[in-house]
């Protein structure tokens, strides 16, 4: 099964996160499946590759907690009913 979740990157003190699609018997830091942005929580910065995400929610991956909020925030969850209906 894959799940969509945040794969953590940055220095000590300064952590950034990758948005990746990944097996979900990896570990945090384990080899991804595809990219798809990074969300960096001190700025309050996010980029997102829809199309892709668009593409493993399509194919039955599951976002964690963490990544249901951000993508709800975005309007991805819209986008995703707006492309199955």
């Amino acid at each position: 099964m894959v799940k969509l979740r945040l794969k953590r990157c940055g220095r000590k003190q300064r952590a950034i996160y990758r948005i990746v699609a990944i097996d979900v018997r990896s570990r945090r830091e384990g080899k991804d499946l595809c990219k798809m942005g990074f969300y960096d929580p001190i700025n309050s910065q996010t980029y997102l590759n829809i199309p892709a995400i668009l593409y493993f929610l399509e194919k039955g991956a599951q976002p964690t907690g963490t990544l249901f909020d951000i993508f709800k925030r975005a309007g991805v969850f819209y986008e995703f009913r707006k492309k199955v209906n």
